[in-house]
């Protein structure tokens, strides 16, 4: 049986003291792989994964790409705007497909996922120190979103 999009199951997660989103996509699509078996058959996110590297990578692996390209007409002081082709390309496909696109089911999938767990769960920071500490405590965290999810799926 097919899950529908607002099963809100985490399917790999994965925790970070990186600054920058960007190198944490592609090991995400590819844990995905890893867990299900299979890899996903398309993947969205924010404009902060958006590189022309991560569409490359999302290409080369035949998963279907809707990443944010940002907003801002003018990017913030020091940042230089993103472009090259695979960026324009994702602009026009974006901009071509409105309010129709893909990308705009993160709010129903994605986003409702932290504001479940910070809400109903009651996570509002991580209680232990230590990055390999920490990563296995937001592994039990999602691990807990998700037997709530089945259990009340079933």
């Amino acid at each position: 049986m097919r899950r529908p999009l607002s099963a809100q199951i985490i399917v790999a997660q994965s925790l970070t003291h990186s600054m920058s989103d960007q190198d944490q996509l592609v090991p995400l699509i590819d844990g995905i792989k890893d867990n299900l078996g299979r890899k996903p058959k398309e993947a969205s996110a924010d404009a902060g994964y958006c590189s022309e590297t991560n569409l490359a990578a999302l290409a080369e692996r035949e998963v279907g790409a809707y990443l944010a390209t940002g907003r801002a007409k003018h990017p913030a002081q020091g940042r230089p705007k993103i472009t090259g082709p695979l960026v324009q390309a994702m602009r026009y496909k974006l901009k071509r497909a409105g309010r129709r696109t893909r990308y705009r089911l993160r709010k129903q999938v994605v986003e409702p996922v932290f504001g479940q767990i910070k809400q109903a769960r009651g996570f509002r920071q991580f209680l232990l120190r230590g990055i390999e500490k920490v990563k296995a405590e937001w592994a039990l965290i999602c691990t807990a979103h998700n037997l709530t999810k089945l259990a009340r799926a079933a």
